[in-house]
């Protein structure tokens, strides 16, 4: 590997698809903006990550990396030799791809380059999804030149000395999201293009769209199967199950209206476009993108001991706007979910309200406007 003549931008984070979607929505956006330099991003040594990146033509380098963990473990100390290690590999790689600026969408895998950028004297933005930064995002905003925030509410909960350098941007959706197509959603559903919400005859059913993340959600999945009776009643039943999860047993009156899927890739935009109504967790990912498209939701939050609580306080921020419908905890009963859903589609008015609301709180192009930062950082014109 060798420097390259060309203006060079760089990019890290992963572990997930929330910290590997949004940077590549900032990688596009940059492109259509004019900038072809090169573009490189440092992950993590999951396939998934490197698959993702590869796909969109970036190249891509592979960092040793330990979990930060809030919590003591005895595998931190092992974790604590991984990130050293994830240091000194990023360090290398930073000096030789020499780019003007690093871009961070944050995971535990995005520590050891920024501080590796750091000690190079190479500027780096951070960016954080949720509206409480997680702990990446706490580390890597001490020497980031910019913080970049989804929600004004999150500046207050930054360190002190990093509230100034925080900047509101949104949180990067897919362009590919924005160009979703009701009526190619509802044609692969074998739908007719009318919605018809007033009606629950077969030839005007309304859509519901359950989301459980790339890998599926048990809890949504168990819910789906318990309440899927009640709401193929009056509505056709889309559901992303994840690639572990085994199939629902359904009836041929069920199976008429119910679709599932192991993984939805190209497809989402055009079924979230035709979703009436979208059923899942409330991770960054799947609110920003149901809010570019104005879709209302009903959200069951991933809570308990396991996490941070960053999707409770995501789901309470959108259900406070009118946004969405947010069931937590012992709330997320089937009972609870039919009732919630099935009032929701039967009120077009209400639907209309929380989906412009949605829009209003998380519809804005981020991908676009932090595009527009970095470049007017490295000196290029948009």
């Amino acid at each position: 590997m060798s420097p390259s003549a060309r203006p060079t931008i760089a990019f890290t984070g992963g572990g997930s698809g929330g910290h590997v979607y949004p940077g590549l929505a900032v990688a596009g956006a940059l492109r259509d903006r004019g900038f072809s330099g090169r573009m490189a991003w440092i992950g993590s040594r999951k396939d998934s990550d490197r698959e993702a990146v590869e796909a969109a033509g970036i190249e891509f380098f592979s960092v040793p990396s330990g979990k930060l963990r809030r919590e003591l473990s005895a595998k931190n100390a092992a974790d604590a030799f991984r990130v050293l290690a994830g240091f000194a590999a990023a360090r290398k790689i930073l000096k030789e791809l020499q780019p003007l600026l690093l871009f961070s969408k944050g995971g535990y895998v995005s520590v050891p380059p920024c501080a590796a950028a750091a000690s190079l004297g190479i500027p780096y933005f951070t960016h954080e999804s949720d509206l409480t930064p997680g702990l990446a995002t706490r580390l890597n905003a001490g020497r980031a030149e910019a913080v970049v925030l989804s929600y004004e509410e999150t500046r207050g909960l930054l360190p002190q000395a990093a509230q100034d350098r925080a900047i509101v941007a949104g949180n990067p959706v897919r362009a590919a999201i924005r160009r979703g197509d009701a009526a190619r959603g509802r044609a692969l559903l074998g739908l007719p293009e009318d919605t018809g919400l007033k009606d629950t005859g077969h030839a005007a059913l309304p859509v519901m769209l359950f989301l459980g993340g790339s890998q599926g959600a048990r809890q949504i999945n168990e819910l789906v199967a318990s309440a899927l009776p009640r709401l193929v009643r009056e509505a056709f039943v889309v559901h992303q199950t994840g690639p572990d999860a085994a199939p629902l047993p359904t009836d041929a009156s069920i199976a008429s209206r119910y679709r599932a899927f192991a993984y939805i890739r190209d497809e989402m935009a055009d079924l979230l476009a035709a979703a009436d109504l979208v059923v899942g967790r409330a991770g960054a990912g799947t609110l920003w993108e149901s809010a570019a498209l104005a879709k209302p939701m009903l959200l069951v939050p991933l809570c308990g001991s396991g996490t941070r609580g960053d999707q409770v306080d995501n789901a309470a921020l959108f259900a406070r706007a009118g946004a969405a419908v947010s069931l937590v905890g012992p709330d997320a009963t089937a009972d609870r979910l039919v009732e919630e859903a099935l009032g929701l589609i039967r009120n077009r008015g209400r639907l209309a309200e929380a989906g412009a609301a949605a829009q209003a709180l998380a519809g804005r192009d981020a991908a676009a406007e932090i595009a527009e930062l970095i470049l007017k950082r490295i000196g290029e014109t948009p």
